[in-house]
């Protein structure tokens, strides 16, 4: 559920990820089924012109676009978008996209479709998660989409989404860490995932070949919020969330007891709500995600930082620049998915990755195409 408040320049190596080879089977069959910008095509580059592809996650909460060009060893983003929809608003309770919901979020995905345009983009992958796999509506505002704004958005099941957002950020994962847990946490759902980090595995250019135990909970930050309440979070309140995420969280938590014991483990999360907790924790007068993306907090600065959260009024939240008027009332449902997080794998660091299921997108886009194969350079 990350939400960039301004656009990323070019990307530092840091930033590019790595690129990886072939990854699971089901993430080959079912990620690269995701529709192209133009339905069913793939734009030639013009001569001279850089080779761009683009990768559109539409959750539950926002709607972000990245657009990118390879590099050595990565890639490189020329151009991002994000807007809060809250596509998945009210969907709790009436199972259905409320049309309010679905014509915010069709004219975000028309800014997205001009972009795409207007760079150039060969070729696109454009995904739908949570909000479009629970409404029973979700089929026919796809096809809305397709017919009004042009783009083919693909509803991408759970699993494919988990392993997305282990391809996009666990470059950052402590190379030394026998395992990490690395989780995302969504507007709608939040997918978590054990990695085992042992030296051998650790080699692989593929990092869904590490993946021990995955899981995506029924419980992200909109739902959460419409649950108890966004506004007024008292911690009793707040306690009611933790205990709620817990007892979703068990069945992970079981398959992967073991992780939090294994040399140098460490969480990664990639989130609105952890890159806000790092701007909070840094005390940013506006989001910088040159400082955030990698960033190392201790468990005491985690503690610190949701505990200051919790004392604050929705109406301090809304001034932060870090955090908004559109999430104001979703960054302390998201702390409480995080610190169920933490209680059942405690850990000493946190790492911060403002990236995920598009960088995971652009990647595999770029593998597919072989952009990084030896003797081969990006066009």
């Amino acid at each position: 559920m990350r939400d960039e408040t301004a656009a990323p320049g070019p990307a530092r190596a840091a930033d590019r990820g790595e690129p990886a080879r072939a990854s699971a089977p089901l993430l080959r069959r079912e990620a690269s089924a995701v529709g192209h910008a133009r339905p069913g095509r793939t734009t030639a580059p013009q001569p001279g012109r850089r080779r761009l592809y683009a990768a559109l996650d539409l959750g539950t909460n926002n709607c972000r676009l990245l657009i990118a060009e390879p590099a050595p060893y990565g890639f490189r983003v020329v151009d991002a978008f994000s807007r809060i929809v809250r596509l998945g608003e009210g969907l709790g309770s009436t199972d259905r996209l409320s049309e309010d919901a679905i014509e915010r979020t069709v004219e975000a995905l028309g800014v997205c479709r001009a972009k795409m345009d207007g760079r150039g983009v060969v070729r696109a992958k454009t995904i739908a998660t949570e909000a479009c796999r629970l409404a029973v509506n979700g089929p026919a505002f796809v096809a809305r989409v397709r017919r009004e704004v042009g783009i083919d958005l693909e509803i991408v099941d759970r699993r494919t989404e988990a392993y997305l957002a282990v391809t996009g950020c666990a470059a950052l994962a402590d190379r030394q860490a026998e395992s990490v847990v690395i989780f995302d946490i969504g507007g709608g759902s939040t997918e978590i995932v054990w990695l085992d980090g042992s030296a051998a595995l650790a080699r692989s250019a593929d990092p869904t070949l590490r993946i021990r135990a995955w899981d995506s909970l029924p419980v992200g930050v909109v739902t959460l919020a419409e649950r108890y309440g966004g506004a007024d979070v008292t911690r009793s309140i707040f306690e009611g969330m933790v205990e709620d995420v817990a007892d979703k969280l068990t069945k992970f938590a079981l398959m992967a007891g073991a992780a939090a014991h294994a040399p140098h483990f460490h969480l990664l999360g990639t989130s609105g709500t952890v890159t806000t907790l790092a701007a909070m924790h840094l005390r940013l007068p506006r989001y910088d995600r040159r400082r955030i993306d990698g960033l190392w907090m201790s468990d005491r600065e985690v503690s610190t930082a949701i505990s200051d959260l919790l004392d604050t009024r929705l109406s301090e939240r809304a001034r932060n620049p870090c955090i908004g008027r559109d999430r104001a009332d979703l960054v302390l449902a998201g702390c409480a998915i995080l610190e169920a997080i933490r209680r059942a794998f405690p850990s000493e660091r946190l790492r911060i990755a403002d990236r995920g299921l598009r960088e995971g997108l652009l990647m595999n886009m770029m593998r597919e195409d072989g952009v990084w194969r030896r003797g081969t350079r990006p066009a």
